[in-house]
């Protein structure tokens, strides 16, 4: 079974209809954290097709996708304030 990593993924998409289409996508498998900024857990294979299904969406020449991944060790330092946590990992439970 493929391990899931922690990714961070954030739009700039310049049409509303492009941009719902890709928030939507987004949805369905991360965390809405900011306005264009998720969080999520995926294996490889979920993240191909993620992407492969944003490419159908997305506009090379007016649109941008931008997905990083972090190490566990990087995942440790984020700081966050305000009403900000960060998302838990699937299957966590929160009390």
């Amino acid at each position: 079974m493929d391990e899931r990593a922690f990714y961070v993924l954030a739009y700039d998409i310049a049409d509303d209809r492009r941009r719902l289409k890709i928030a939507r996508l987004m949805e369905s498998l991360g965390e809405r954290v900011q306005e264009s900024v998720f969080e999520a857990y995926l294996t490889p294979r979920e993240l191909e097709r993620l992407l492969k299904r944003v490419e159908r969406v997305l506009v090379v020449e007016e649109d941008s996708l931008r997905i990083y991944r972090l190490c566990g060790g990087c995942k440790g330092t984020i700081r966050t304030l305000g009403r900000a946590r960060l998302t838990p990992p699937p299957g966590a439970i929160i009390v």
